[in-house]
């Protein structure tokens, strides 16, 4: 027997906040679930159910080497935004209005280009007779060789990934009292020592918010290390698409992607542990 109060509420349910969301989470399912679920089926059924490609990964080196490959990449290019994010969004948070306002549409500006487009302008930029060689050479220091490798990967995944780094620095620097480094300095901190010890604690949120979201970011790049890197410094991603495009080998491809889950799940646990969601974006205590 049916329950018309129950009914109902399921009814107002589909038609609130609910049944704008179950569009877009069918969309995940179809598009990004579905087939994820079918690549790690893949990996342990080889053709009968088994964790071989799993053990092939151990003990094969080139996988072994291209995965640490790509943490250590990764790392640098997290650790080179956040040298670049942190003094441009603690600026953001000192200027006018006004002047803001033309940071944030600078930090936005990727956002409203290709990122094959912005990839390929690197390529021109950083090539050995490029607009960045020029400028070395009338310094002094070039030319040299920024492209086909680490150098020019970094550079481009960089830019790239800059924006992903200052919008949750300045969503969490804009909420920090700045009335807290005046009181300091008057009790006979020095500037320097206020920093270190008030503005750079309260700002940690958004640090470990920044960092790993580019570090996971980085772990699947593709456009960029395959355009400006080279096939001798390939990252995880190149060798999945290897696997699949020309070696047809799903199970292995699909043991690649099962680790890079694995190592995004743990970095986000991680990062719920250390950091609260409200603290993440920027939210402080005051406010709660």
């Amino acid at each position: 027997m049916s329950n018309p109060p129950a009914n109902a509420a399921r009814r107002r349910a589909v038609r609130g906040p609910a049944g704008f969301v179950l569009p877009a989470l069918a969309l995940l399912l179809v598009v990004l679930v579905w087939p994820l679920m079918q690549l790690l089926y893949r990996s342990v059924m080889t053709p009968t159910f088994s964790f071989e490609k799993y053990q092939g990964l151990l003990t094969d080196g080139v996988s072994v080497t291209i995965l640490t490959r790509t943490i250590v990449m990764s790392l640098i290019v997290t650790v080179v935004t956040l040298l670049l994010a942190y003094p441009y969004a603690y600026a953001m948070t000192k200027v006018k209005p006004r002047t803001r306002a033309v940071l944030m549409a600078l930090v936005l500006l990727p956002f409203w280009t290709s990122l094959m487009a912005r990839t390929f302008a690197w390529l021109v930029l950083l090539q050995d007779t490029g607009v960045v060689n020029a400028l070395l050479s009338v310094v002094g220091v070039g030319p040299l060789s920024l492209i086909r490798n680490s150098t020019g990967v970094t550079i481009g995944m960089t830019q790239v990934l800059l924006p992903f780094m200052v919008l949750p620095l300045y969503s969490t620097m804009s909420k920090i009292d700045l009335r807290l480094m005046t009181a300091a300095v008057s009790l006979g901190a020095t500037a320097r020592v206020a920093f270190r010890r008030i503005y750079l604690p309260l700002s940690m949120p958004g640090v470990v918010a920044g960092t790993t979201l580019v570090f996971i970011m980085s772990l699947g790049f593709y456009v960029t290390p395959q355009i400006l890197g080279s096939p001798q410094q390939a990252m995880i991603s190149q060798l999945i698409a290897t696997k699949i495009d020309r070696l047809l080998d799903f199970g292995s491809a699909g043991a690649l992607s099962a680790v890079l889950i694995v190592i995004t799940l743990v970095l986000l646990a991680l990062m719920s542990r250390v950091v609260k969601p409200s603290e993440a974006l920027g939210t402080t205590g005051a406010e709660e």
